[in-house]
């Protein structure tokens, strides 16, 4: 029997948390994750899952399970947002297959999550326990002491911050700093296809650049379903709904959608017309990691958001969250027993922390190109025009992890 103090405590049941204890628990290690909600269930709509994010999957062997529950678009098309003529264009499909090894997929959050879950319990030790809520914790010689909203009282070998923007488990280790309004909205939605016109219904991730906004579009479900998010500036500079709680969207109006995104072209507006619900989220980030002591310290790491935040502008949150936790599988892996969690976490973090904040800066540069204006906008389009693919394909990003490159 395996004591409780050996075993590594997850805080967060999201897909990071999940993505977490999955990598450590094929391994064999005993893992706890701590969820606060009362069930084990993903909100949001889609996501986009890259080459790099696929590659860690067919690892995981999860590659074969993915194919019912995803889709793989066939392109990336640019467009401006007011008149829809195309601005640059990314072949994805075998030509992704064929560049990187890995394809290009789309999946619903919540399939994404319950294909995770599923997998935790099928494949490891891991226990999922709900309802649990890290209040505090404190770094002991033989681990970590952790302390639950409810007052009781758990011990393990390590401790895995995957609870996101708002982690405790980084305060407990960075100490509290809020994370900051970007000043932008996402309005996230949901449409049947066969309910848009054959232009909307492409299979395709269809990005609309304008001023101040964007709107991106592509299929989830094997195609049945468009999962949409537009982001916009808000006009106040500040969260219109700080003084409620974060962790969850808001019930928003189309109306007050379209006033932020002004004139749009007549496709891009049917389709936004044709979503049935639309949810608002108020965009937080954190300034770019500057070191591996950002990323863990002694026993207590952390993963995902919790530890670099990204704007949906590069497409790759849940990406960076699944590298991450395959970075620390691959380390247990590669150590001899018994593990040394502080060690671990000092090469974990060393390994990691440059990629995760080259890409956070990539997501906030994108931001400003993607909602230039001006004369910006107008060199964006023609060097979107000029350049194509060699401004999109991305291959720094799609190409890793770098870590797996020359394993068999």
């Amino acid at each position: 029997m395996t004591s409780m103090e050996e075993t590594v405590l997850v805080a967060g049941g999201g897909i990071g948390g999940l993505a977490c204890a999955l990598s450590i628990g094929v391994s064999g290690v005993p893992v706890t994750v701590l969820e606060q909600a009362g069930d084990f269930a993903e909100i949001g709509a889609g996501i986009q899952l890259g080459p790099n994010a696929m590659r860690v999957l067919s690892d995981w062997g999860l590659d074969v399970p993915l194919r019912s529950i995803a889709s793989y678009p066939d392109d990336l098309r640019v467009r401006d947002s007011r008149d829809g003529r195309e601005l640059g264009h990314l072949r994805l499909g075998a030509t992704a297959l064929s560049r990187f090894g890995q394809p290009y997929a789309c999946v619903h959050r919540a399939d994404f999550h319950q294909l995770l879950r599923e997998a935790v319990r099928s494949r490891t030790p891991a226990k999922l326990r709900l309802q649990t809520t890290v209040k505090d914790f404190h770094v002991q010689s033989h681990g970590v002491h952790v302390t639950l909203d409810d007052g009781q009282t758990l011990s393990g070998a390590a401790l895995i911050g995957c609870d996101g923007l708002w982690s405790r488990v980084r305060d407990g280790l960075l100490g509290a700093a809020r994370p900051q309004f970007t000043g932008h909205l996402a309005y996230r939605g949901l449409v049947q296809a066969d309910s848009v016109g054959l232009e909307s219904r492409r299979n395709s991730v269809q990005l609309w650049l304008g001023a101040r906004m964007h709107v991106v579009a592509y299929p989830v479900r094997d195609g049945r379903w468009i999962n949409l998010v537009a982001v916009v500036h808000d006009g106040l500079g500040e969260d219109p709904d700080s003084d409620r709680p974060r962790r969850w969207a808001r019930e928003a109006r189309v109306e007050d959608l379209l006033v932020k995104t002004g004139p749009l072209a007549g496709h891009l507006r049917d389709l936004i017309d044709a979503v049935p619900v639309w949810t608002r989220w108020p965009l937080y980030d954190r300034r770019p990691l500057r070191g591996p002591s950002e990323h863990a310290i002694g026993p207590v790491a952390l993963l995902g958001d919790a530890a670099h935040p990204l704007r949906p502008h590069l497409a790759q949150g849940a990406a960076m969250a699944i590298e991450d936790a395959w970075a620390i599988g691959q380390l247990i892996d590669r150590l001899a027993a018994p593990l040394d969690w502080a060690a671990l976490f000092a090469r974990y973090a060393a390994q990691r922390w440059e990629r995760n904040a080259r890409v956070q800066r990539m997501s906030q540069r994108n931001g400003r190109l993607y909602h230039a204006s001006g004369l910006c906008r107008l060199g964006r389009n023609v060097g979107l025009r000029l350049l194509g693919e060699q401004v999109l394909v991305n291959r720094w990003l799609y190409g890793g992890p770098p870590e797996m490159h020359g394993r068999a």
